[in-house]
């Protein structure tokens, strides 16, 4: 199962990093939202097709692999700054709760998800951002929350949109393409061998939360990431006044966001035509 977080103080558990959650609380947490959504269609409500074949060039598992030790020294980093904040912090918790609600639907749009170490973490800063890594390594900047007074329903949306990328593997097809366009299908071969692990991550890491996905990729997890909230109990409709928050707020400084994830009137119009389609799986989520 994967790991999801320990609400306790980290001066509860000092043999354990305070970002990384346990496995006894994911499995509880996972079996009880499994229960309550056990009468929802399996089937999926949007219609995003096929994910991208071209990520087959890239090992899913070496991927990953570069993804945990990029996110770990970024964790180690910001706790070194004092700005790592505690697992006890109430936005913290926050987004943990936001988290295990939608963590167990992740399976039906990836099934490596269920034994991904997921990991939810929120850093103070000014940065309009977040992000989700390869392999379920997620943060938040208060930036985000703070600026956009965001409820947790339009949380919800932008931590869908955020897995959705990480289940989609847009970062592994995204990889796939830049390096086989510019190194060559038989350089990328040897860089991305067994045993590789080492130079993927010198090579690829820092790439992965820096990389922009397609406008095709974009939408993808726009629409992912709708129904995973809407499967978790939040409302569909704060999608919409969520990407009309980001709209507004285009033009404030710190907006790294933004500059991945550029807002519009098309990308609010495509999920105005989508909340019908999910609005049945939020009622019965609600209902559970």
């Amino acid at each position: 199962m994967c790991l999801l977080c320990d609400l306790k103080s980290p001066s509860a558990s000092p043999a354990r990093p305070e970002h990384v959650w346990s496995a006894r609380r994911a499995f509880m947490l996972a079996g009880t939202a499994a229960a309550a959504s056990a009468a929802l269609p399996a089937v999926a409500q949007v219609d995003v097709g096929q994910a991208s074949a071209l990520r087959q060039l890239v090992p899913a598992d070496e991927l990953e692999g570069a993804a945990n030790q990029q996110y770990a020294q970024m964790m180690a980093e910001a706790n070194a700054k004092k700005v790592l904040l505690p697992a006890n912090h109430p936005q913290v918790q926050r987004l943990r709760t936001i988290a295990q609600r939608i963590i167990p639907h992740s399976p039906q749009w990836n099934d490596r998800a269920r034994q991904w170490k997921w990991e939810v973490n929120l850093i103070q800063s000014a940065q309009v951002n977040a992000f989700c890594m390869p392999g379920g390594k997620i943060a938040f900047y208060t930036g985000i929350l703070e600026k956009l007074s965001l409820s947790d329903d339009e949380t919800a949306m932008i931590m869908g949109h955020e897995m959705a990328h990480a289940l989609r593997e847009h970062a592994r097809a995204r990889v796939a393409k830049s390096n086989a366009t510019g190194m060559g299908l038989s350089v990328l071969s040897q860089l991305l061998g067994l045993g590789q692990l080492g130079d993927v991550a010198a090579n690829i890491g820092t790439q992965l939360i820096t990389l922009k996905f397609s406008r095709e990729d974009e939408t993808e997890a726009d629409l992912v990431g709708l129904e995973l909230a809407a499967r978790s109990a939040y409302r569909p409709q704060a999608s919409v006044s969520l990407w009309q928050k980001m709209a507004a707020n285009s033009g404030g400084s710190n907006a790294s966001f933004l500059s991945t994830h550029p807002s519009g009137p098309d990308r609010i119009r495509e999920l105005e035509a989508n909340v019908p389609r999910v609005q049945g799986l939020y009622e019965q989520a609600r209902k559970g």
